[in-house]
């Protein structure tokens, strides 16, 4: 059995940011993020990457208490019975908004905006989750030909991203070792930046000379490629127009403008798709991908299903007085355990030699490997052949 594909991986991350807009209940949310995190822990690559999915967590948590404090303290209730506790109130002057700080502080709205910031960390852990699991140059690999340049340029910097902290982190060592365990002061930082920089600089200077001795930018744009660049550019800035439009509820625009942005991409795609193919191939995705990801995709169709027909408990509303606590609506419930399947498919425990950081283990018997140092070389559309 291969190892899962980084679109499988890139699907269940989706499936997962639906289901927690769909499903804004404390306690689908805590188990959507127990899953996320099961997942972490079984198909984890080693890394950087990795190793920043709790503190991305971390985070996120902290962002959400700031949000809650600071949206309970500026949306003062109007001092009936849903009142928490009544604060000193101040209003700021109209030049600044002239709203009021503090005053009394609704539970309603504590509790409206704990279930958004839950939301929120939820969304977080499943951006951080799809990092620590997925291989972000097999991924960029699988991209159309027609995003060759961009894919190439972020191949480059997802792989310097990590070889950066860990630069960081090797120059952090090395200063305690001198300085006997004592912590980097404001001093020693910018000291401690300069071999990070140099080695970044080093890296920087070696891909170069690898990718001009592999011929990379020397052949000129075909007529075909200058059009789907065309295509492409005037696509994201239509897309991009759509979503202003969007936020300036400009409906009619922002149809009209992601109208026309998405046949500029489908152009851009079919354009570049006739452009001459190389001799690296990206890893097809398999049936067994193909099955994770209708299982991945049935729990947010299912929780689609259930809001169209209004079923109980799929959303806590805690602003409805006589407030109600919260229930584990079933249906629900069970359609989340489809984000849980590729759980199912045990990851061997630790890499082995030729195995690359995600060989999956059956039995004792390691059957799949994908390198994800491999695909690197080959670009976002499989590298150009020498």
């Amino acid at each position: 059995m291969n190892p899962l594909h980084s679109v499988t991986w890139l699907v269940w991350a989706i499936a997962v940011m639906v289901s927690l807009q769909l499903g804004r209940n404390p306690y689908l949310i805590a188990v959507t993020l127990a899953i996320v995190w099961w997942i972490v822990e079984t198909h984890r690559r080693p890394g950087a990457m990795a190793r920043a999915f709790p503190v991305l967590v971390g985070l996120a948590v902290a962002f959400a208490l700031l949000r809650i404090v600071l949206i309970g303290v500026t949306s003062p209730g109007d001092g009936g019975a849903d009142t928490l506790v009544t604060l000193p109130s101040v209003t700021v002057p109209g030049l600044l908004g002239g709203f009021t700080l503090g005053g009394a502080v609704s539970s309603s709205v504590v509790l409206q905006t704990t279930v958004d910031s839950l939301v929120w960390i939820g969304i977080m852990a499943g951006f951080g989750a799809f990092n620590a699991v997925a291989s972000h140059h097999e991924l960029l690999g699988s991209a159309p030909r027609a995003f060759h340049e961009p894919g190439l340029v972020l191949t480059v910097a997802l792989a310097f991203v990590p070889s950066t902290i860990d630069a960081a982190v090797a120059a952090r060592e090395a200063d305690r070792a001198r300085t006997g365990g004592q912590g980097a002061g404001p001093g020693r930082t910018v000291r401690l930046a300069l071999p990070v920089l140099e080695t970044g600089l080093e890296r920087a200077v070696s891909l170069a000379e690898s990718m001009d001795s592999r011929g990379y930018g020397r052949d000129r744009a075909s007529g075909v490629e200058r059009w789907a660049a065309a295509l492409s550019l005037t696509a994201l800035l239509a897309l991009a127009g759509s979503v202003i439009a969007l936020v300036g509820e400009a409906g009619a625009a922002a149809g009209a403008l992601a109208g026309a942005g998405t046949g500029a991409l489908v152009g851009a795609v079919l354009l570049g798709g006739r452009s001459a193919p190389t001799r690296y191939r990206p890893r097809r995705l398999t049936r067994t991908d193909a099955a994770v990801m209708a299982a991945v995709l049935a729990a947010p169709v299912v929780l689609g299903a259930c809001t169209a027909l209004g079923v109980d408990g799929l959303v806590w509303n805690p602003s409805v007085l006589p407030r109600r606590p919260p229930v584990l609506p079933v249906l629900p419930a069970l359609a989340l355990a489809g984000l849980a399947v590729p759980a199912l498919i045990r990851p061997a425990a630790a890499a082995e030699p030729g195995t690359g950081a995600a060989g999956y283990r059956l039995g004792s018997e390691v059957v799949g490997s994908h390198d994800p140092a491999a695909p690197a070389a080959s670009g976002a559309s499989g590298g150009v052949a020498s």
